[in-house]
């Protein structure tokens, strides 16, 4: 079945330019001038990803955000031009999943749609105990993390940092929403300690720790846990 995409973007050129590509990819595709008519579509047509401008009428993307993440877990991304440091934390903190800025690339555009349709479906079941990104198993229940079947010996918050970080692929999570999850809402600014334990746990999954593929910085946001692409 077509993955259903929906596009909240008062620019008409834009629109049209990327139903289209949607279109070829084989997406079925709604498209929204307005933020009132992008949170209609999201409760009557239940799509699988919504790609969201925040530079809407009548709503803006930041209020179709909270509305949406009150009953929905349907992956967001934001699509758009005014996008500066803090509107990239506040909207993820929003509950959005991902960004892209204008004026963007198809190809990451699609790449970045596939890994929130990716997210999205495993929001729809538990994956399991274990799970795996390439050689790098997790098993959640015993709380063993192994790496070319050799287990590696992580501390107990390099491994909450690891399933949080993993347990949200492909979704940017902000500093402050790791440091509140894994040390407490005392511990919200405190970015340097994260730094650290962000530092040690590449030292142990990464094969090129100086160049991380797996935990990826996004600078002054936070990190993105990047899944290695199926063989």
């Amino acid at each position: 079945m077509s993955a259903r995409l929906l596009l909240a973007d008062d620019d008409p050129q834009i629109a049209r330019l990327l139903k289209g590509v949607f279109a070829t990819e084989g997406y079925l595709v709604q498209v929204a001038s307005d933020g009132q008519a992008a949170l209609d579509l999201v409760a009557r047509w239940r799509p699988d990803l919504v790609l969201l401008e925040l530079q809407l009428p009548l709503m803006n993307g930041y209020e179709v955000c909270r509305r949406v993440r009150d009953w929905s877990q349907v992956p967001i991304i934001v699509l758009t031009a005014a996008l500066g440091e803090d509107d990239k934390v506040a909207m993820l903190d929003l509950g959005a999943d991902d960004y892209v800025t204008k004026p963007f690339g198809v190809k990451e555009l699609l790449a970045r749609i596939r890994v929130g349709l990716r997210h999205g479906m495993r929001l729809q079941g538990d994956p399991g105990a274990i799970i795996h990104f390439g050689s790098l198993q997790i098993d959640r229940a015993r709380r063993v993390v192994t790496n070319d079947g050799m287990e590696l010996r992580l501390t107990p918050t390099e491994y909450n940092l690891l399933v949080l970080l993993s347990g949200h692929a492909g979704k940017v999570l902000t500093h402050r929403m790791i440091l509140r999850t894994i040390w407490g809402p005392h511990s919200e600014n405190d970015i340097n300690t994260l730094r650290v334990f962000v530092t040690q746990l590449r030292r142990k999954i990464e094969t090129t720790p100086s160049q991380p593929r797996l935990i990826i910085t996004e600078p002054g946001v936070g990190y993105r846990f990047r899944p290695p692409d199926p063989c």
